[in-house]
């Protein structure tokens, strides 16, 4: 796990699924509080101001989806979502609200354990990214302009929000344009999994950024992975 404790907040109204999630991120000696319903979850992650928030995307009142778009309007916190639903378009919608991984239903602890893990890890490297104002040159994917400083995506000049996995997703292909990147790789050097994951998370991002981009961003190369062509 990571080197010091963090907060999460657990949003789920399933009850054992919660205090499971939460049971297993305290054995890692993070402090973990619940909440049981959407509004319930947006006032603890405002009052908690959580390193990370798991959030089920089925939830009373506020959906997941509302959830994820209020807890990220001041500030950027890492979400992993849980799903019961195995849809790449309902993936893809909780990928659009700022997800930054997700979790379908039933999982494993140790994968729980995991994905918690990478995101902490990329959390604590944008802001320390961000700390120094490192990061390099801006890159450029044809219409779309990439700025490791600030973390902007431009696509015609107009700004687009991508959570902080997309951006890195797209920046990695795009310093080696014309290159094939499999999925494991981009799993390992993008997310930080050091143990197998499916590359449905892969595919999900990828489609998530072409929503948002234009479906010319990133190509497909069919039983390998993807790649940029125009990067300057």
């Amino acid at each position: 796990m990571v080197a010091s404790p963090r907060t999460i907040v657990v949003i789920e109204d399933e009850a054992p699924i919660a205090h499971s999630v939460a049971a297993r991120l305290r054995s890692e000696g993070h402090r973990v509080e619940i909440a049981v319903d959407g509004l319930s979850g947006v006032e603890l992650v405002e009052s908690l101001r959580p390193d990370l928030v798991v959030l089920d995307l089925m939830l009373p009142g506020l959906d997941g989806l509302e959830v994820c778009r209020r807890i990220q309007r001041e500030r950027w916190v890492p979400v992993l979502m849980l799903t019961a639903r195995d849809s790449e378009a309902d993936l893809v919608i909780g990928l659009g609200a700022g997800a930054d991984d997700y979790l379908t239903k039933p999982f494993s602890a140790r994968e729980l354990l995991a994905r918690v893990s990478a995101l902490l890890r990329r959390a604590e490297r944008v802001d320390a990214d961000r700390a120094r104002d490192t990061g390099g040159d801006a890159v450029h994917v044809g219409p779309v302009e990439l700025d490791p400083r600030s973390r902007r995506v431009r696509r015609d000049g107009d700004v687009v929000h991508l959570t902080p996995t997309e951006f890195d997703l797209l920046t990695y292909l795009a310093r080696q344009p014309g290159r094939v990147a499999t999925r494991e790789e981009l799993l390992q050097q993008v997310w930080g999994y050091d143990f197998p994951a499916g590359g449905r998370t892969v595919d999900s991002h990828v489609r998530s950024l072409r929503r948002k981009l234009g479906q010319e961003v990133v190509r497909t190369v069919h039983g390998v992975g993807y790649a940029v062509e125009e990067a300057v």
